[in-house]
């Protein structure tokens, strides 16, 4: 069996550690309790906290007992960010959120078994905790000076907007989360994003100080591309996890639009492949680029792991029907939906139209003559069906279900017509 560390490092999963030595000798010993935090900042997951669910499937797929806590407590206050003060949200917004965030980490962790996972929230030790005992239980332990040298501080601190104190004290709860673990299930293991350096490391040091213990830190790499660049950003933003901020459909495109020179490194790091796989695609990468097998099985395990095996069938079997011969009536009208709603279109359909008429309302063509040509060449395509009779009138029956009319010019342009009842 490959040691833990090793895979783990082969698949670019470690940045930092409290000692990778010391840390190797403890998943060597017996079952190590960890945690990683999740703050509700927002109604879902993304990209970033995909490494961190990942990393912990790695580690309880190795017998280690995982904790994933939602910050119920600390997701109303924020994380400092280098780029501003957060708004605060709504208790009641934030509560709605935890609720969203628990309901998406469940399916990445088993909750049977000699290592089952839990699910805790830090508001249920936190709401508890007065200010006299933050500052004399907690505060008396942390050093201002290291506290303002933390880089996302010392920016905010020589920024016009500055920090606020609630922002600045972030770090004291979220060390103290790391305490209150410890004590109530024997958590000797904080696992997080290296921009989580320094929060990680102050719950080191207050477990050390407070009571006189050690513990370890594991950080995973931030995600970047080959030439540097930030990596997740979809055309509408981040890579979310919930289905109704980012479709099935269109996060399973977002993989498979991945760049040669980074989807071995995506398999590594987002999936659970075997080395021996993930060498053959790799292989397939170098030799035969065009086939895009790399893309397509990273597309396809993410997107399992994510929304679920029925999802990815959809998804795929969409993909065809849009860019083949398949028959776009064997989708569900969801996922027909989902897959047609990044295309382009025009004015809703109203009334008698023909395909001439359509290759104008979709943009395909910009002239009557043009879109005639079209057509005459064997060029256009309504709902996968080449078009060749330039006058021929589009039937009630040739609508798709939710109102769509597929529209292709050649092999890859495609729009969608909406028929307005």
């Amino acid at each position: 069996m490959t040691d833990l560390i090793d895979e783990l490092q082969w698949r670019g999963l470690i940045a930092q550690t409290t000692g990778i030595d010391e840390l190797r000798a403890a998943f060597a010993a017996g079952p190590v309790t960890y945690y990683c935090g999740f703050d509700p900042t927002a109604p879902s997951l993304h990209h970033g906290h995909l490494v961190q669910l990942v990393l912990m499937r790695h580690l309880q797929r190795a017998g280690h007992r995982p904790i994933a806590l939602v910050g119920g407590a600390t997701g109303m206050i924020g994380d400092p960010r280098t780029s501003g003060e957060r708004t605060l949200n709504p208790k009641e917004v934030v509560a709605e959120w935890t609720e969203r965030l628990r309901a998406q980490i469940q399916p990445f962790l088993a909750f049977e078994g000699e290592n089952a996972a839990r699910l805790v929230n830090n508001l249920d030790w936190t709401a508890e905790l007065t200010a006299i005992d933050l500052l004399r239980d907690i505060g008396k332990h942390f050093r201002l000076g290291t506290m303002l040298a933390k880089d996302t501080v010392a920016r905010r601190l020589a920024s016009d907007e500055g920090i606020s104190f609630t922002e600045f004290s972030y770090s004291l709860l979220q060390a103290n989360d790391f305490r209150e673990l410890r004590h109530r299930y024997g958590c000797t293991l904080q696992t997080g994003g290296n921009d989580q350096w320094g929060n990680l490391i102050a719950g080191v040091d207050l477990i050390r100080k407070a009571d006189g213990t050690g513990v370890h830190v594991l950080t995973t790499p931030l995600i970047t591309r080959s030439d540097g660049t930030k990596f997740g950003k979809s055309e509408g933003g981040a890579v979310w996890l919930a289905p109704d901020m980012l479709s099935p459909y269109q996060f399973f495109q977002f993989w498979l639009n991945t760049e040669d020179a980074d989807v071995i490194h995506y398999l590594k790091v987002f999936t659970f492949l075997p080395r021996e796989q993930i060498e053959t695609l790799e292989s397939d990468v170098r030799e035969k680029p065009w086939a895009r097998n790399a893309q397509r099985a990273l597309a396809r395990e993410v997107t399992t792991l994510v929304h679920g095996a029925e999802a990815t069938v959809d998804v795929e079997r969409a993909a065809r029907a849009l860019f083949g011969n398949d028959d776009l009536r064997v989708l569900r009208p969801e996922v027909l939906a989902d897959a047609v709603s990044h295309l382009d279109g025009g004015p809703a359909v109203v009334g008698e139209t023909t395909m001439v008429d359509l290759l104008l309302t979709t943009r395909l063509e910009s002239g009557r003559s043009a879109a005639r040509r079209t057509i005459a060449s064997g060029g256009a395509y309504l709902n996968n069906v080449k078009i060749t009779d330039e006058d021929i009138v589009v039937r009630q029956a040739d609508v798709l279900p939710g109102g769509y009319l597929l529209v292709r010019k050649g092999r890859r342009t495609l729009a969608v017509a909406h028929v307005r009842s």
